[in-house]
């Protein structure tokens, strides 16, 4: 086959199709990648005039630009926007976007989640857009403190549309961390070892497991809090044993890794393209990888920082004054290598190093007030003062968006296959640069001396009044930059003439193929041993277009990728990936009926819409696998691989896996807040407790017990006939409906009015939980038990049934720690 061939045969398989309908079921990972980072600099672009706006009221002193209450509908989605529809969607776009392409894969692990992801995030942004141009948008701040959040103080929509739009993104988020995990972990090309990996892998793989742990804290606040404003349970209302601290805590759980999460990807960026800037190899790959491993983990230890002037007690102000400060070291470590690798190399004063330049001067700015306010008594002069501001951005703008824009200038050429103008990029740097500066650095100097932080107007005579407006002119500078930025990008699409290859002459695996990219990447995935192979063997992009890499005959209009071990990187089967499908989109459009009912009150419709979006899980997982065993297919270069689901340890499998952690935090998430009410709250332990009878409890423990061992004898050798699979699975659901049954009477008879007191309502929340995951477990068997009928499970083919053991032993798990910390403490009263 000729390479032309090979080239028309691939894109016939992998390319999106014609018209809005292939445009609208593409799950392509360039396609997504880029509409990701296209609708997150739009949300930028909003985000941007709503802080011109801020910066316009606080020019002058008692300014009537805008009153207060359009004030704090500005201020508080300025933040939303910035932290959840642009921060972390920029991240998810550049990781879809490049991952495949530097890991020498042909697409992501699961495009169809992807795809899903995109549509969430989309439709969530859309919804507090609308309601901001409908003049509702949230108004209690992006942190959503509660009382303020409550419904005795707004008892309006706007923080409604909050919890319901960012709740809506973080499925986005959380769908983006399992791919990205499972990708970088599981489909890299052929031979690509964990500790070769080029560092953006590393950075990225790092990010989305923090995702994955941190923003269950989030949703689960986010329900929490919807729950009370909807149905009067009182969890954060102190008069019926609530405490509005619980939110801070659950706010910052997901809050003080966000920070983190936002700056590791650009930290990602910084190590992928300075080294390429200064013509040398990155200085200490080990190092910088222990770093990012050590940040992650602190990260984790550091929320209680936002809180330090709320009455903790000293020895806890101790502790997380001290984790704060340590923070400090691998980020340290990480710029030590990035300097010392300028320092071995020669750098070339080209436009994504002056951002990496200015990245270097702001971030350390930053971090340095940010060891300021880790010190207990600093912070308490300081924190919810204009100096706090002015950190915040100094970390934000300075770790994530100067990297960004170095990354821009870096890759864009990759996205559009045009030269870009170094001209008119500089001036925007310098205006940018210069911009920000006036803008934050002197915010610090207004916060000591004493304006509070969320104000939208303060009176003559206090001397801030020169700081504000040169600020404001700043802010100004620094927009007329971005404008720049945006005006450079567009010469660069439409006019730019058509980049080379490799423009800049690196070394790893994204620049070995044509500009723009292929729809398929890769027309033969490479054997690698290094983590810039291009610098090893220049002549590999030929070779691979020549078909001499693996993969290289396309067949039945397969999408064919590789799947490896996850450390050695080895291959170990062919992954088949699904084709274009409007599925994702319409799952997107039910998941957001089951947010607009809730947000709009229409409860007797959410069950509906929950019905919908298991018919559309059930659609999406039945077109996967086969109704026969395909058996070794030949891989190229004298290797025969079998097909994912034929072989263990496949991307389904890790996919499980990963959600099941992600639903573990959030489930430990809830514990963690009813043994922090029973602990701090007042009232608690309420007269009326739940009933102390443990016989309903024991059985549907029983039950479950009961429904592990026959979900594993189904997947025992012993059972290897679809008759006796089927039947062991029929039991194992009959026992899950027991235990749905006695949950439910539980719920019915046996804990007080959720109304009456926090402890009900948070038991109540966790017998919902179990009761929940228990027909998560009912419907999974019955998945596994059709697909048995249907000829899609053998002795090869097991995945479902691995699944349903998976998901049975979770719901299992979760029902037992529930009847465990709601009966025992009763039965002791």
């Amino acid at each position: 086959m000729t390479a032309l061939r090979r080239h028309r045969a691939l894109d016939a398989i992998w390319d999106r199709g014609p018209g809005w309908r292939g445009a609208l079921a593409s799950v392509n990972h360039t396609d997504i990648g880029r509409r990701f980072i296209l609708t997150a600099f739009v949300f930028f672009l909003i985000g941007g005039v709503l802080a011109m706006l801020i910066r316009a009221q606080l020019a002058t002193p008692g300014s009537a630009f805008i009153g207060p209450d359009e004030y704090n509908q500005i201020f508080t989605m300025h933040g939303s926007i910035m932290m959840f529809l642009f921060a972390i969607p920029m991240i998810e776009g550049l990781a879809f976007y490049m991952l495949p392409k530097l890991l020498g894969s042909r697409d992501m692990a699961f495009p169809r989640l992807s795809a899903y992801g995109y549509w969430c995030y989309l439709f969530g942004g859309g919804i507090m857009i609308v309601a901001l141009l409908l003049g509702v948008a949230p108004d209690a701040g992006w942190f959503m403190y509660t009382p303020l959040s409550s419904k005795i103080y707004t008892p309006g929509i706007n923080s409604d549309i909050w919890l319901i739009g960012v709740t809506f993104v973080e499925i986005s988020a959380m769908a983006a961390a399992i791919e990205i995990m499972v990708s970088v972990l599981k489909v890299r090309t052929a031979d690509l070892r964990l500790d070769r990996m080029p560092l953006f892998g590393w950075y990225m793989l790092v990010t989305a497991l923090m995702m994955l742990i941190g923003f269950p804290p989030l949703i689960m606040g986010s329900i929490l809090l919807e729950t009370e404003r909807a149905f009067d349970w009182p969890f954060f209302d102190p008069e019926r044993g609530g405490d509005p601290l619980l939110w801070q805590h659950l706010f910052w759980l997901f809050g003080h890794p966000e920070v983190y999460i936002i700056f590791l990807p650009a930290a990602g960026v910084v190590s992928t393209v300075l080294p390429v800037m200064a013509r040398t190899r990155i200085l200490g790959y080990g190092w910088i990888v222990a770093a990012i491993l050590a940040l992650a983990f602190l990260s984790f230890g550091l929320w209680v920082h936002h809180m330090f002037t709320t009455g903790i007690p000293h020895m806890a102000l101790g502790f997380f004054s001290a984790a704060s400060a340590l923070v400090a070291i691998p980020t340290a470590i990480q710029i030590f290598a990035w300097i010392g690798t300028l320092w071995a190399g020669k750098p070339e004063l080209k436009l994504p190093m002056l951002y990496i330049l200015g990245f270097f001067v702001v971030f350390i700015i930053g971090g340095l007030t940010g060891v300021m306010l880790a010190m207990v008594p600093f912070n308490w002069q300081a924190h919810d003062t204009a100096f706090v501001t002015a950190h915040l951005h100094y970390v934000l703008v300075g770790g994530f968006i100067f990297p960004f824009l170095a990354g821009s200038a870096y890759w864009l050429p990759h996205f559009t296959g045009r030269r870009p103008s170094e001209r008119l990029g500089v001036a925007a740097f310098w205006l940018i640069f210069i911009g920000f500066n006036l803008t934050f650095f002197l915010m610090h100097m207004a916060g000591l001396l004493g304006q509070p932080r969320r104000i939208h107007s303060y009176p003559e005579g206090m001397g801030w009044t020169w700081y504000n407006l040169l600020s404001s002119v700043g802010s100004f500078i620094m927009a007329f930059g971005f404008a720049l930025f945006a005006i450079d990008v567009a010469l660069q699409i439409f006019l730019g003439g058509k980049a080379r290859r490799n423009p800049w002459r690196a070394g790893t695996l994204e620049w070995a193929m044509l500009l723009p990219p292929p729809s398929y990447n890769f027309a033969s995935q490479p054997q690698l041993s290094s983590e810039e192979p291009l610098a090893d063997n220049p002549a590999l992009p030929l070779s691979l277009a020549r078909g001499e890499g693996l993969l290289a005959v396309p067949r039945h209009g397969w999408r064919e990728t590789l799947g490896g071990d996850m450390l050695s990187g080895k291959p170990a089967y062919i992954i088949i990936l699904p084709g274009n499908s409007l599925l994702p989109l319409g799952m997107a459009i039910v998941t957001g009926g089951l947010f607009l009912s809730i947000l709009f009150g229409v409860y007797a419709l959410a069950p509906l819409f929950l019905i919908g979006i298991a018919a559309c899980g059930w659609r999406w997982a039945w077109a996967l696998g086969s109704r026969h065993t395909i058996g070794p297919l030949d891989a190229g270069g004298g290797i025969s691989l079998p097909v994912q689901g034929e072989a263990p340890g496949s991307t389904g499998h890790w996919g499980s896996v990963l959600a099941l952690v992600a639903d573990g935090t959030m489930f430990a998430t809830l514990v963690f807040g009813y043994a922090y009410l029973w602990t701090i709250a007042s009232g608690w332990p309420p007269l009326e407790l739940i009933s102390a009878a443990p016989w309903g409890a024991v059985l549907a423990a029983l039950a479950l017990a009961a429904s592990s061992l026959t979900v594993r004898k189904a997947l025992a050798p012993a059972a290897r006939r679809d008759e006796l699979r089927r039947r062991w699975l029929a039991f194992a659901m009959a026992g899950q409906a027991v235990a749905v049954a006695l949950l439910a009477v539980e719920m019915a008879t046996a804990i007080p009015s959720p109304t009456s007191h926090a402890y009900a309502a948070t038991v109540m929340v966790l017998f919902v939980y179990a009761a929940l995951h228990c027909t998560l477990a009912l419907v999974i068997a019955a998945f596994a038990r059709a697909r048995i009928v249907a000829g899609f499970v053998d002795d090869a083919r097991t995945a479902e049934l691995r699944m349903a053991v998976m998901w049975q032993d979770f719901a299992a798990m979760v029902t037992v720690i529930v009847l465990l910390v709601t009966k025992v403490p009763a039965m002791l009263a």
